[in-house]
């Protein structure tokens, strides 16, 4: 017990100005463990003071990395990148204030009351994470956020707003402007807009590169305002910019407390003496946990429903920065950390008997939120609050996965407030960078993501092939394999019978382009049952 205690003290990381502590005595590190790492981190240390003066850390897009700027733009490389931030910043807050004086008002003079964000990714998770976590009834607006191409999915969001539409702002984010499922919820909402009488343009603001398709679109039609993003900005780190502080500082969050938690976040993950360096400490455990090759789960259980949503944020912004096939030298490596979870002390009924019985392939990291309430907590039963009894499921987990011989991490905050989830956010985006560095890797590019991009660009170019060939023959009836053999006989190229049966079974369960399904008696093979027209 008595050596339990102390490994506890010696390796608890504790900063009373950031309310954050972290624990890591429940990794099974050896004693020698961080001063063998030592020159490992020394690497990783330049490393980092070249990102941050602004050396090309991307080098397959051959760009800079600068989310760190965001917080403070003192640090930007050049006078232009600083002024600009500084520029942005102040626009943010000028137009937040027009708004919510009503002076700038939807079309029919009413105040905007919501905000209707529409993004998806980074364009999304990061702004829709914090408005959970920083939310209350007395939010000067009330956030929506339509963050993919579903239709049901859209139908259930914009529900809602029907009655309140022209008290709608809504804001588009892509970074390049052409993201497929913004462009298509932009123009579905649009439409929502226009069937109820009203200018889409009159409610609409942009957040784009300078130059891009959205960016000409909303100059073009004149949208009510354009805040811009910049290369150096990943969309997965860019909840520092406008993509996080516009939607947040319209919601009534202090956007100055969110920046100064992160800002301050920065300075101590920027010390090169690690014991003093949490994001460091983080990703020492995260290379430990994994002997440096990626790989395992990464269960993550806040005990407070506020951050419910940190972890579908750090999904992203962790495994489509790990998640790499190749090192930097072009080496197969295949690394990556997977994350999971969901919340404490609900998921413990989910998925605790697999973390204590089943196979060990994750770590845990706890989130333990101090303050419980605004205000005093009821006593409930045996002299204890509710947020006692949530604390001591926190507590009786992380003991039974520690005599399980199961590894856990602890990161401690006072409170959920705009300062600690800045710092929060921050500190994950430099253990990130970190670790990336550690194992030598390019945490700042997707190329993965842009093969599934690729794949449903030729999955769309099918189903318009299948239907114009139906419709070129309307009334009659054609089986899968005759259609694919009319398309391969006229494009010169093999068809993907999978995808083609896929396309046109959802074409024929939907209306919008009048194909109709056929079942011919005596087949029994769903393959080949299925006929296919389109009513002329």
């Amino acid at each position: 017990m008595a050596q339990n205690w102390q490994r506890f003290c010696r390796y608890l990381f504790d900063d009373e100005d950031l309310g954050l502590q972290i624990d890591i005595s429940k990794v099974n590190f050896e004693e020698d463990y961080l001063a063998m790492m030592q020159p490992k981190l020394e690497i990783v240390y330049t490393g980092i003071r070249a990102l941050e003066n602004g050396d090309i850390a991307n080098p397959d897009e051959k760009r800079m990395v600068g989310h760190y700027w965001l917080r403070n733009p003192e640090l930007a490389p050049t006078a232009s990148i600083r002024e600009e931030i500084k520029s942005v910043g102040k626009s943010i807050r000028e137009f937040t204030q027009k708004i919510h004086k009503g002076l700038v008002t939807g079309e029919r003079g009413r105040p905007f009351r919501n905000v209707l964000v529409i993004g998806i990714g980074g364009s999304s998770l990061g702004p829709r994470f914090v408005a959970e976590a920083l939310g209350s009834s007395g939010d000067k607006t009330k956030m929506y956020f339509l963050d993919n191409t579903d239709p049901d999915g859209m139908d259930r969001v914009l529900e809602p707003l029907q009655e309140e539409l022209d008290a709608t702002l809504t804001i588009v984010i892509s970074k390049s402007g052409g993201t497929i499922e913004t462009r298509n919820g932009m123009e579905e909402v649009r439409r929502f807009y226009q069937a109820r009488g009203l200018d889409f343009t009159k409610h609409a603001v942009s957040i784009t590169q300078a130059g891009s398709k959205l960016d000409v679109l909303s100059s073009k039609e004149k949208w009510l305002q354009a805040f811009p993003m910049w290369d150096w900005v990943g969309g997965r780190t860019s909840v520092f910019s406008a993509v996080g502080l516009l939607p947040l500082a319209l919601q009534g969050l202090d956007i100055d407390l969110f920046l100064a938690g992160a800002r301050k976040c920065d300075e101590l993950t920027r010390r090169q003496e690690t014991r003093e360096n949490p994001a460091a400490l983080l990703a020492l455990m995260w290379y430990k946990l994994t002997s440096g090759q990626g790989g395992k789960q990464m269960v993550m259980l806040p005990y407070k429903d506020r951050l419910e949503l940190f972890t579908k944020y750090l999904q992203q912004l962790i495994m489509e920065s790990l998640g790499k096939e190749k090192d930097l030298n072009g080496k197969v490596v295949q690394q990556g950390i997977t994350v999971l979870g969901n919340k404490g002390s609900t998921d413990q009924h989910s998925y605790l008997q697999q973390l204590l019985d089943g196979p060990d392939n994750f770590f845990v990291t706890f989130i333990e939120v101090l303050k419980d309430r605004q205000g005093n907590s009821p006593l409930i039963a045996e002299d204890s609050t509710s947020g006692d009894y949530l604390q001591a499921f926190y507590l009786g987990t992380r003991k039974a996965l520690t005599q399980k011989g199961r590894e856990s991490i602890t990161i401690t905050i006072d409170r959920v407030t705009e300062y600690s989830v800045g710092a929060l956010i921050a500190l994950y985006e430099r253990a990130v960078s970190i670790y990336a560095l550690l194992v030598n890797i390019n945490a700042y590019h997707q190329p993965a993501v842009e093969l599934g991009k690729k794949g449903a660009g030729e999955v769309i170019a099918l189903k318009n092939q299948a239907v114009s060939f139906l419709r070129s023959h309307p009334n009659q009836e054609y089986s899968l394999m005759e259609i694919a053999n009319e398309l391969e006989r006229n494009l010169g190229q093999k068809i993907d019978l999978e995808t083609l049966f896929k396309v046109l079974q959802h074409a024929a369960t939907n209306p919008d382009h009048g194909i109709q399904s056929f079942c011919q008696k005596g087949l029994i093979k769903p393959c080949d049952k299925f006929f296919y027209r389109v009513k002329g």
